[in-house]
């Protein structure tokens, strides 16, 4: 089961999760979810972490459900207890994911790249949601987070289409951060996730997470009211301090883990 999801940190505090189910582009399984969410959790809650990059190996991101599993499903042979963590338990972790989509991202693929705060992909990368062209339908909150992200017609077209887009389309629709090329996609989100690790207060960023995930729910009033609050907060704590202090010394900061 380890070998499903590889992990491997740097000495920035960057943690590197690599989806390895190459044969099938990565597919997903509830074993291979259960190990990068298990992955995730200790991330959390390891202080040398201090941001997280999530790719595939081989060719893809990851092609969405695997077969198999599918087909269990529909033939009433499935019985695998499924983990009781949902797809979406990423935005509860409280340090920053950037997803480095190197190739195939499809169906849950696609929820999996959008659930992560940041999405760098490759130029060439294949995108789609496929589930009409599988009888499925939005799974797993993507009818929510599309319109928010793309808005309510690019959401639509290529929800009820289930067309094949690049990874450059993905960028220009607003699904990506960044679009570059394959042979440069890992260094440049290891590098932005080193930026992160060495620049960004590791409790600013927790905060500041929990707030643009959860404010989807609230009002203007309410999120300025909580925001208030969490600004005071921030003011008793060290990397506030150290953030003036780096700043006026212009040297890099060196703030306290999470």
């Amino acid at each position: 089961m380890a070998d499903l999801v590889l992990s491997t940190l740097d000495d920035k505090g960057v943690l590197t999760l690599t989806f390895n189910r190459p044969d099938t582009l990565n597919a997903w399984t509830d074993a291979m979810g259960r190990r990068y969410f298990d992955l995730l959790a200790e991330a959390e809650q390891d202080p040398g972490v201090r941001a997280v990059v999530v790719t595939g190996a081989g060719r893809g991101f990851c092609s969405g459900a695997d077969f198999k599993t599918l087909t269990a499903i529909q033939t009433g042979s499935y019985d695998e207890a499924p983990d009781p963590r949902p797809n979406t338990f990423p935005t509860t972790i409280a340090k920053p994911i950037i997803a480095a989509v190197n190739g195939a991202c499809a169906g849950l693929g696609m929820v999996h790249a959008l659930v992560c705060d940041l999405v760098f992909t490759a130029e060439e990368a294949k995108w789609t949601t496929a589930f009409p062209r599988r009888g499925l339908v939005a799974e797993y909150g993507l009818s929510w987070v599309l319109p928010r992200v793309m808005g309510q017609q690019r959401a639509m077209d290529i929800l009820l289409s289930g067309r094949v887009f690049s990874g450059r389309e993905a960028y220009e629709l607003g699904l990506a951060n960044r679009a570059v090329p394959g042979a440069e996609l890992l260094d440049q989100a290891r590098a932005y996730a080193a930026e992160l690790a060495v620049h960004s207060s590791p409790a600013s960023m927790a905060v500041i997470k929990r707030q643009v995930w959860h404010d989807w729910d609230t009002t203007l009033e309410e999120s300025a009211k909580a925001a208030t609050q969490e600004m005071l907060a921030s003011f008793g704590r060290p990397d506030f301090a150290e953030g003036v202090a780096s700043f006026l010394e212009r040297r890099p900061p060196t703030f306290p883990p999470l």
